[in-house]
């Protein structure tokens, strides 16, 4: 089983930046999927960020809406997962959540095969979520 717990959200106004934090902890495989999503009032959950950490090289991708603004790292093989977000825009508000492929060993050896697995909410483990709210 693992466990993510996020943290660092908050309020800040249109162009600021916040930086989350993932702490996880629990039984993983040698290759892992990891992953930033994050649902506004009244929408889908949807994926925002992706780390893959193993036995291949790190690689990362992200959706087009974060590109430039958005990045993912992680330190201590995914122990700690960061979402570094800068120039945040108001339809950036939501509850933003830390997650985990449950199979990411089995399959992915890139980013963009942990973006496609973890695509399906039951594939993951997930944190609680924090808030960021972002004000015009």
């Amino acid at each position: 089983q693992v466990r993510l717990v996020e943290s660092g959200g908050g309020s800040v106004q249109a162009g600021g930046s916040l930086r989350l934090s993932c702490a996880a902890s629990g039984h993983f495989a040698d290759n892992k999927c990891m992953g930033w999503f994050r649902q506004a009032p009244g929408k889908e959950r949807e994926g925002v960020n992706y780390i893959y950490i193993g036995s291949q090289p790190e690689s990362k991708d992200s959706v087009d809406s974060v590109k430039g603004r958005f990045t993912i790292s992680q330190e201590n093989f995914g122990n700690t997962v960061y979402l570094q977000m800068s120039g945040l825009k108001p339809e950036d508000t939501g509850m933003y959540y830390c997650a985990a492929l449950i199979d990411g060993g089995t399959f992915c050896r890139n980013a963009y095969c942990c973006r496609l697995m973890m695509a399906r909410s039951e594939s993951n483990y997930w944190g609680q979520g924090t808030q960021v709210t972002v004000s015009s």
